[in-house]
């Protein structure tokens, strides 16, 4: 990639970032629309998990693989047909006439959304070379998902109760167009000098894989034993098949080298953890607000103004405190905030208003802080040809996060839900205590994994698998010279 100027660089960043917005949108607006487009197409609490984890199933599964293709085809093209079929995808879903078609459509939009924020980040980590003016970038970068957050719930709730829920997906085309007419003018193209080879095996059990496992955690509550254990059966075969398969792989498409780097192993967890926490906490939320309360979208989608408005502001805090400081104190932070907010909502259950926004604060501060640290602590160690592929892990684990987060809080809810003899209000209300409790958990997930991998002995860890994985890299471009010697020779 051509050196830029600072202005131009900063241009990049943003029409990034608008790719970000899209994806990250489209979660917040689509969960305050739940209840109203359950119930126009007739679904419960497992349709609801599906609507949110078709989507999230398919970016977690195609992730690592558009980070690669990109790498290898070019950042910029990738890029440009992300953008374009995740817009179509957004149109066939305000279309959809059954839920069985929306979430047929939400794979299409997946399968778009896939190619833009692994490749945006990749394309970020390319620009700003800089380790500190990188770390501010990537605070940008997560201060976007605090505007989704502030933004969203509120453009969701007007949207749905001006026109309906289909309208929520109509806010995709104006941006996706803006973002697709400004990448083509004014991003670079880019590509790593050598790009890992496709792995077609790989790619099948990890789709296996998540598909599998969310099927079986979601139908668990109401679904026969004879049909989910099959399934389960089916997520351990191909994770073993997975262990087995990757590392005999030249060019794997999970490298499991990069594991060896503990805080690179820190941020995947965590970001499993922290979005898992995420996803529970807006299904919950949105349930809560609209089916026990009694508000309409419009009024839910203002109760979560405190937690959106502290995750825009800390985001880009965290991102300068990563650069001067390391991860560590941002990790500590929301772990702490995000385990509290949990515990607020399960140990006062019939809390007042006061007590529920301390609740949303908490957690939009312990959101906000988490996200730069996940994302440059997953790509500034490791070698810059790979950016790609490292930051296609660190969105996988985010996604696989959000996926498992409204399965298994939907699959406690719906258990609840179906084992009460009560109003389905009191019902829900009593259900989501258990589940609260299990974002609490996470939250004290990230806390202590972020205690663990952010020291100067995980640090360490780090610098050996960077030098290792750029040693192990020239010897594989030497040896693919020395074959193609060869058969020039022979030719």
């Amino acid at each position: 990639m051509p050196e830029l100027s600072r202005r131009r660089r900063f241009l990049v960043l943003a029409i990034c970032c608008m790719s970000l917005l899209l994806v990250s949108l489209d979660i917040t607006v689509l969960n305050v629309a739940l209840p109203v487009m359950g119930q126009e197409l007739g679904s419960g609490v497992s349709g609801m998990q599906w609507a949110l984890d078709s989507y999230t199933l398919v970016l977690a599964a195609l992730l690592m693989v558009a980070g690669s293709t990109a790498d290898r085809l070019g950042r910029k093209r990738v890029f440009m047909t992300g953008l374009v079929v995740f817009s179509v995808g957004s149109l066939l879903c305000s279309l959809a006439p059954s839920l069985d078609a929306l979430v047929a459509f939400r794979v299409v939009q997946a399968v778009g959304g896939s190619m833009l924020n692994p490749v945006a980040m990749s394309i970020i980590t390319n620009t700003f070379t800089e380790p500190a003016e990188r770390a501010r970038a990537i605070g940008v970068w997560g201060a976007v998902v605090g505007l989704s957050m502030a933004s969203g719930p509120l453009v969701g709730g007007l949207l749905v109760d001006a026109v309906g829920w289909r309208a929520v997906f109509w806010i995709n085309l104006p941006v996706g167009l803006a973002a697709l007419l400004l990448t083509l003018r004014f991003v670079p193209e880019s590509r790593a000098p050598r790009a890992r080879r496709f792995d077609p095996v790989g790619q099948v059990l990890v789709a296996v894989l998540f598909a599998s496992l969310t099927y079986a955690i979601i139908e668990a509550p109401h679904a026969p034993a004879a049909r989910v254990v099959p399934v389960a059966a089916v997520a351990l075969a191909a994770l073993l098949g997975l262990l087995w398969h990757e590392p005999r792989r030249r060019e794997p498409l999970i490298d499991l080298r990069f594991f060896r780097s503990a805080p690179f192993s820190g941020a995947t967890v965590i970001a499993v953890c922290a979005f898992a926490a995420l996803s529970g906490f807006l299904f919950l939320s949105t349930l809560h607000l609209q089916q026990v309360r009694g508000l309409d979208p419009l009024h839910a989608g203002l109760w979560m103004l405190p937690m959106a408005v502290p995750t825009l502001l800390l985001a880009p805090l965290s991102g300068r405190i990563v650069g001067s400081r390391g991860p560590r104190v941002p990790l500590l932070v929301a772990g702490t905030a995000m385990a509290a907010a949990g515990v607020v909502f399960a140990g006062f259950p019939d809390a007042g208003d006061a007590t529920l926004v301390t609740g949303y604060a908490l957690f939009g501060v312990g959101f906000g802080m988490v996200n730069a640290p996940i994302t440059n602590t997953a790509v500034s160690g490791m070698p810059r040809a790979q950016a790609g592929v490292a930051a296609a892990v660190a969105s996988t684990s985010r996604q696989l996060g959000a996926t498992l987060g409204v399965a298994v809080i939907g699959a406690v809810l719906a258990h609840g839900v179906a084992a009460s003899s009560q109003t389905h209000a009191q019902a829900v209300a009593a259900a989501s205590r258990p589940a609260w409790w299990i974002v609490a958990a996470c939250g004290l997930a990230v806390l202590a994994v972020g205690a663990l991998t952010t020291g100067r002995r995980a640090e360490a860890t780090a610098a050996r698998t960077a030098a290792r994985l750029s040693d192990e890299g020239r010897d594989v471009e030497k040896a693919d010279d020395v074959r193609a010697d060869d058969v020039r020779a022979k030719a």
